[in-house]
């Protein structure tokens, strides 16, 4: 199983546990990934806020990189894979914003390359059954809440991944690690990522919401495959704690940790030690379930 990997501006530095943990889980799974070279920023999100052309040109100088290697591109961020399949979306549907791109770029793109999430490789290619085949360990007694964020399922029109209000790509995976997935409702609640750097005030008041709806499911931990989401929910808890006087100490684990861990990679292989609030409690759970 051969695929480009997209892997985002954010691969070398905030989101490094979710590289990691994507290439040594990939590697154990047979799956090869191949980096574009040359590939530039998406974009995400500060073009798509400023200059819809920009928005699409950046991921379409990407794209056809892509599709001279003559592979489908898959990328594990979810704001990354958005705005790759939104360039995908205006080029197929606009051809004025297609020739604007073509023009912006210096070749033409047609929109033909097949754009995946990691999620849907492991579930529609690898398979449940053999990912389960393959576990080592589980997450037997972890009870997980997994967040979608707003960005890998929405719009529908461009994305055609999973259901938009009612997702559950991401319960599966869980499920099928051991772990109980948890029904509540703001697992496609945004978490003001985009508002980070101006306006930390929103930022703390949706991200507090999610972390007390989870916390109220009964969640050990919030399982998450965007790298905004994750920092946002993870980071944002010590400044609830400050600001609103509320502690959660809610892990938030990229779904590769997850899974890597019950393929009997090590934590420090996956990045656990970057996270700010520690995972010592889905750690422990998966070594007392092997």
């Amino acid at each position: 199983m051969k695929y480009a990997y997209f892997p985002g501006c954010s691969a070398e530095s905030t989101a490094r546990d979710m590289h990691e943990s994507t290439l040594v889980v990939s590697e154990r799974l047979g799956i090869d990934l191949q980096e574009p070279r040359g590939w530039t920023c998406c974009g995400a999100t500060a073009g798509h806020q400023t200059d819809p052309l920009l928005a699409a040109s950046l991921p379409a100088a990407t794209l056809v990189k892509v599709k001279d290697m003559g592979l489908d591109l898959v990328a594990n961020c979810a704001a990354c894979y958005n705005r790759l399949k939104m360039a995908n979306h205006l080029v197929l549907t606009s051809p004025d914003m297609r020739r604007k791109v073509a023009d912006a770029i210096g070749r033409d793109y047609d929109g033909s390359v097949k754009i995946r999430h990691f999620m849907e490789v492991l579930l529609d290619d690898v398979g449940l059954d053999t990912i389960q085949n393959t576990l080592q360990r589980t997450l037997k007694g972890l009870k997980v809440a997994c967040y979608y964020g707003c960005l890998l399922v929405r719009p529908h029109e461009a994305m055609q991944f999973d259901d938009p209000e009612n997702p559950t790509s991401l319960d599966r995976l869980v499920r099928t690690l051991g772990a109980e997935t948890l029904d509540w409702p703001h697992k496609v609640e945004c978490c003001g990522g985009g508002l980070s750097m101006t306006r930390t005030d929103v930022v703390i008041r949706l991200t507090e919401s999610i972390l007390s709806m989870a916390k109220l499911a009964g969640a050990d931990c919030i399982a998450v495959s965007c790298p905004m989401c994750q920092i946002n929910l993870d980071m944002r808890q010590l400044d609830i704690q400050k600001q609103l006087g509320k502690r959660y100490d809610m892990p938030i684990v990229y779904v590769t940790q997850l899974i890597g861990l019950c393929l009997g990679i090590s934590a420090d292989k996956l990045g656990f030690n970057k996270l700010m609030v520690p995972a010592s409690t889905v750690i422990e759970a998966v070594g007392d379930a092997a």
